[in-house]
């Protein structure tokens, strides 16, 4: 799979564009890029349109302007839906990508017919709070960027492996974190790894998940906006038995806020990326859902 190239305003987005049929646009998560897409396009390219765009700050897109929240990056993806001549798509998001799937469908509302989360993000977010001595939340919220990226545990030491390129480390974290389950194989890891290590934009991302708050009910960084409320189309939300990093709460919290615009889908032995753990059934799901 080779990648292409799309000016968007200021940016220039890398993206996926393969296969032929009605349109599914796939955003991925933190920590990754179009690539990490591969299982699944490999099994929907038959008969699905499949483009996958690195986002802003990952893979091969370029990073010139900074960001605060998903809302600008759900706005680079319509603006790239636009150029690309896509007036509505079926939309799968991965974690963090399902929360911009989730932003996209409440802002433009028209562009997206349905929507499948893959351990999607929480719509009131994913907070990070200030650490004591002893490496413990104290549930205080970071005031700026600036505080949260020292932060001890989650964020600065993030930072030093993004900065240093450290493949050695990223894969011990993926094999821990993201496949409990399943590895892929060496040469495919290191792939995927390789597109890791690509992200300029982890603090940027980071502020955007914790102040993300797309609810009613006011959250750690501040008032809800009310968003969710603004989803209108059909909802699948996966929920991985074994996911470390997404907690089912999460899941079905989305799914509550949702009502009977929701699907839960429900994967046993299966970890944060059903893409590398389970991608026959992830893909047949998909289909399954995209045809009703």
């Amino acid at each position: 799979m080779e990648k292409k190239y799309l000016g968007i305003g200021g940016e220039v987005l890398a993206y996926l564009d393969e296969g032929a049929g009605e349109p599914i646009l796939l955003l991925h998560g933190n920590m990754s890029s179009s690539l990490h897409f591969e299982p699944l396009i490999q099994r929907l390219q038959s008969r699905w349109r499949c483009v996958a765009p690195d986002l802003r700050g990952f893979g091969d897109s370029t990073y010139r302007q900074r960001f605060d929240s998903l809302d600008e990056l759900a706005e680079d993806v319509s603006l790239f839906m636009d150029r690309l001549g896509i007036r509505s798509a079926f939309v799968v998001g991965w974690s963090t990508g399902g929360g911009i799937g989730l932003k996209l469908a409440a802002m433009h509302p028209e562009k997206v017919k349905r929507l499948f989360c893959i351990e999607g993000a929480g719509h009131r977010g994913y907070p990070i709070f200030e650490k004591d001595a002893a490496l413990q939340s104290t549930g205080r919220p970071y005031e700026s960027k600036l505080q949260m990226s020292g932060d001890p545990l989650q964020v600065a030491p993030m930072l030093r492996i993004f900065g240093s390129k450290d493949t050695a480390a990223m894969t011990a974290i993926w094999d821990a974190t993201i496949y409990p389950a399943k590895k892929p194989s060496p040469e495919q890891s290191a792939r995927w790894i390789a597109e890791t290590l690509k992200q300029r934009n982890l603090l940027d991302v980071d502020w955007a998940l914790a102040t993300l708050n797309m609810s009613e009910d006011p959250g750690a960084y501040g008032p809800g906006d009310g968003s969710i409320g603004k989803v209108r189309c059909p909802v699948a939300l996966t929920s991985g038995q074994l996911d470390m990093v997404v907690p089912e709460a999460m899941v079905l919290d989305n799914l509550r806020a949702l009502g009977d615009r929701g699907t839960l889908l429900r994967y046993e032995n299966c970890g944060h990326s059903p893409l590398a753990d389970c991608p026959d059934r992830l893909s047949a799901d998909i289909e399954q859902f995209f045809s009703a």
